[in-house]
This record gives C-alpha cells, sequence and structure tokens, in this order.
C-alpha cells in the first residue's frame, strides 16, 4: 500500500512508541498512561507519587510500562531518568510534559484569604515555578540530545486554559464562605509554556523535532454541586470534561497524524475561550 492511499486511522498509531509522561500519577496523568497503553505504547510514567505512577503503569488493560520515583525540579535526577529510559527501550519517540502543582483551596482566617495574590507566599510561588515550568524545562533539555541525534520525536506540553485568559476567580466563591482564588503561580506558569513550545518549535526547525501545546479545560474530578454548576455555565457545551476526552487529542499530537504540526497550540475547553 503506498503512503498517499494509507488508511487515514494508520496515521494515528502509536503502536510500540516510547513515551516518557511526567506527572503521571494524577487524575489525567493516569487518563494519559491508560490510552497510551492501551495504544500499544511503552509508557515511562515520572513522578514522585512512586505508588501512584506504579499504578499508572499496570492498572487495567493495556502494556505494561516503567514508573520512577523522581523530582523532577532535579536535574540530575532528570538526567538519571532520562538514562533509565534510553537504557531500558534504546529510544523515546515521544514527552509528554504533564507534571504540575494544581494546589487544592484551603480556606485560611484573616483578612486576606486563600491564595489571594496581595498575601500569595513566595515559597508557593517558587515551588509552582519548579514544578510546572522548570520540571518541562529539565527534562525536555535532558532528552534533548537523543533526540537531535534521532531526528524526530514529538514534546507535548501541557497547559490550561488559565495559560490563554484570566480565571474567572468568580467560580470558586461560595456564598457564606471566606473567598478563594486560582493562584497566580498556576497561570504564569501555564501561558509560559505555551511560549516554551513556541520557543522550542522555531528552535529545533528543520530538525525533526515537532513541539506543541495541549492545552485543557476543566476535568471533573469529585468537586461540589455548585462548582460543577458554575463551570459548566460558562462553557458553550454546558459541561465539564470527561477525564477520558482529552486522551484522544495527546495519541494525535504523539502520532503521525499530526505531522504537519508544530508550534500549535490545540485547545479543547468545551467551547470556554470560545465566548
Amino acid at each position: 500500500m503506498s503512503e498517499t492511499s494509507r488508511p487515514l486511522a494508520a496515521g494515528w498509531d502509536v503502536h510500540d512508541h516510547v513515551v516518557l509522561l511526567t506527572g503521571g500519577a494524577g487524575l489525567l496523568g493516569r487518563q494519559h498512561a491508560g490510552a497510551l497503553r492501551r495504544a500499544g505504547a511503552h509508557v515511562v510514567v515520572a513522578d514522585r507519587d512512586e505508588v501512584g505512577a506504579a499504578r499508572a503503569v499496570s492498572e487495567g488493560e493495556g502494556r505494561p510500562g516503567l514508573s520512577v520515583r523522581v523530582d523532577l525540579t532535579d536535574a540530575r535526577a532528570v538526567r538519571e531518568l532520562v538514562a533509565l529510559t534510553l537504557k531500558t527501550y534504546g529510544r523515546v519517540d515521544g514527552l509528554v510534559n504533564n507534571a504540575a502543582i494544581d494546589p487544592k483551596f484551603e480556606p485560611k482566617d484573616g483578612p486576606l484569604h486563600a491564595d489571594a495574590f496581595e498575601d500569595y507566599p513566595l515559597t508557593a510561588w517558587q515551588a509552582g515555578l519548579a514544578a510546572n515550568l522548570t520540571s518541562a524545562f529539565l527534562v525536555t533539555q535532558a532528552l534533548a540530545p537523543h533526540l537531535r541525534a534521532r531526528g524526530r520525536g514529538s514534546v507535548v506540553n501541557v497547559a490550561s486554559i488559565y495559560g490563554l485568559v484570566g480565571p474567572d476567580q468568580r467560580l470558586y466563591h461560595e456564598e457564606d464562605a471566606p473567598p478563594r482564588f486560582k493562584p497566580v503561580v498556576y497561570s504564569v506558569t501555564k501561558s509560559a509554556l505555551i511560549g516554551f513550545t513556541r520557543y522550542l518549535a522555531t528552535y529545533w526547525a528543520g530538525t525533526g523535532i515537532r513541539v506543541n501545546t495541549l492545552t485543557l479545560g476543566g476535568v471533573q474530578n469529585g468537586h461540589d454541586a455548585g462548582f460543577v454548576q458554575r463551570y459548566s455555565a460558562r462553557t458553550t457545551l454546558g459541561r465539564m470534561a470527561r477525564p477520558d476526552e482529552y486522551s484522544q487529542a495527546l495519541l494525535f499530537l504523539l502520532s503521525d497524524a499530526s505531522s504537519y504540526m508544530t508550534g500549535a497550540n490545540l485547545i479543547l475547553d468545551g467551547g470556554w475561550t470560545a465566548w
């Protein structure tokens, strides 16, 4: 069968691809790992959560993968992670920079409340920068020599709608409760990942390495009914995403189906940013 007559679905194939996935122990990380494993990919899940990472590469159907407990903000540990991946599989076809801190809300006492900008702690700012942004820099940099030597590879940086637009802070305010806020570091780092994508895509022009952003909206994760209602009312589709609705887009970006796509931002937000 010629290349031009190949069925369209064949381009989505990631069977036998080796994919390094950071932050794979979380809700969406497990979904991503599961989808890749069911598609026949070899998945390496890197996360501080050793138990969660192990679950991500073993639970459910699909090809078993490799889990690695690692501090992704430690340059030496990241280099060891990449070396272990290459020693185990011999190559890496795709990298998914998914690791991030997305703080839960804990109302505080006092005149300024949970995650308000005016008293946002420097330590929290630094931790968010390290986990959400520096980790992507370190892992991509450590893997870069291998990708350049191969002359191919797909890097996907996972961002958020709050990297495109400011958070609607009204969503987090409940009647008869202290105000809560989506923290500044989350929006800033997710916005920076989009810029990171564009920089790398143009920096690696002509090398065969593609870099894209996957920008996601809110996903169902046991939120209280009031929040779900407020959030859903802001989307064009009128609901939050199911945890499994993002994985096919990730497979697309990692596969040859997106072979003419680099420096782009694929947005899955239920129409949030269409308003």
